[in-house]
């Protein structure tokens, strides 16, 4: 089922946003008892959840020697807790209420996921939030990888969350008039902006001789990471400032242009961002972006902003794991710029060796990590 559906929950509202991909008929209650409730905003319920999946499928123990003190945890989110905050606006402002929730700063604070998480599993090492809007969970990624490559940390919790889905940020969205009135058709000539998400995404990342001496079921191999800023416009992007997180990614990795198959684009289905990434695969993989395979997934789950890295991560791992390349949806005709291979609405099984996951933000932010499957 696609996550991209009529908005819901403003219906009392005049709204020019008519989409979004919303996390729909969730009870916090079934996940968290009310003691522990009350202190957490819905971005930091959602990366705990997702938290709790990731440990568990990764068998890791934290009980186990010093491997509490040995884990960091680093969690990318572009907004914080806008629950909290849009609540206390309307009490403030709407009703002229001045007393807001007691415990509203520690919900709304921007370190408060990663807070909340490190307290879940009382992990005492590294743990801090990375936010740079929509490349915010890969530069999370990139900080979790060094922390384990450099010995700093044995074991990361890494990934990121966002839940902003409130009247104040969707009004503020509606005035950069960047968003679908329809759904997201990332590369297709007849897109009409983004469709704003939410949710969250986290992976364990752990030192590869320590997971398999363990006899962890490792997913897939993180390789390499490549960051840049275009320092150009606050809002256009610059298809040379994303080739240089590409090709900083394949080098870190020590990968080929040719060892990639599959590439999970930033994707938004905005007129700037499509084209110019298109270009910038072109220069950063040079003959070989014509046989590599390029796909959105946002075209399903919709734009998460700081967690988008976490959900498309999810989806290449999938790639590498299952040889299946996730397609973009909603695909009609080709824009004669873009003219890359993007699996156009139906999956497509191949064999995947390494993928790369693009994140490019406003403000010229990029961040691009690799992965490899296990042989």
């Amino acid at each position: 089922n696609r996550a991209i559906a009529p908005l819901a929950g403003f219906e009392n509202e005049d709204m020019r946003v008519k989409v979004a991909a919303q996390v729909r008929d969730y009870d916090p209650h079934t996940h968290f008892d009310p003691k522990k409730l009350v202190l957490l905003d819905r971005v930091s319920q959602f990366a705990v959840i997702a938290a709790r999946e990731a440990v568990r499928q990764s068998g890791i123990d934290f009980a186990e020697g010093d491997v509490r003190q040995r884990t960091a945890c680093v969690i990318g989110t572009g907004t914080g807790g806008e629950e909290t905050n849009d609540e206390g606006s309307r009490r403030l402002y709407g009703e002229h209420n001045p007393r807001l929730h007691p415990l509203s700063i520690v919900r709304r604070m921007m370190s408060a996921p990663a807070s909340q998480v490190s307290i879940e599993f009382g992990v005492t090492g590294p743990s801090f939030v990375v936010s740079s809007a929509c490349a915010s969970t890969n530069h999370a990624f990139a900080q979790a990888f060094a922390l384990v490559r450099s010995g700093a940390a044995d074991v990361a919790l890494a990934g990121g969350t966002e839940a902003c889905l409130v009247l104040g940020v969707l009004r503020a969205w509606e005035a950069m008039r960047v968003l679908a009135d329809d759904t997201c058709r990332p590369f297709c000539r007849q897109r009409r902006g983004l469709v704003l998400g939410e949710g969250a995404g986290m992976i364990v990342l752990e030192d590869f001789d320590r997971a398999r001496a363990r006899g962890a079921e490792i997913l897939a191999e993180f390789v390499g990471a490549g960051m840049s800023a275009d320092a150009g416009d606050i809002v256009l992007p610059s298809d040379v400032g994303a080739a240089r997180a590409m090709t900083a990614a394949l080098q870190d990795a020590g990968l080929n242009a040719e060892d990639v198959d599959y590439i999970n684009a930033h994707g938004t289905a905005t007129p700037a961002n499509d084209p110019t990434e298109t270009r910038a695969i072109h220069s950063a993989l040079g003959e070989h972006a014509k046989q590599v395979a390029v796909s959105s997934t946002k075209s399903v789950h919709g734009h998460a902003l700081g967690a988008a890295g976490a959900l498309e991560i999810v989806a290449a791992i999938g790639a590498l794991r299952e040889g299946v390349i996730p397609p973009t949806a909603n695909f009609i005709d080709p824009d004669p710029e873009c003219d890359l291979d993007y699996v156009p609405n139906v999956a497509r099984e191949a064999p995947v060796r390494a993928a790369l996951s693009n994140a490019f933000a406003f403000g010229g932010l990029n961040a691009v990590v690799a992965l490899k499957r296990v042989s």
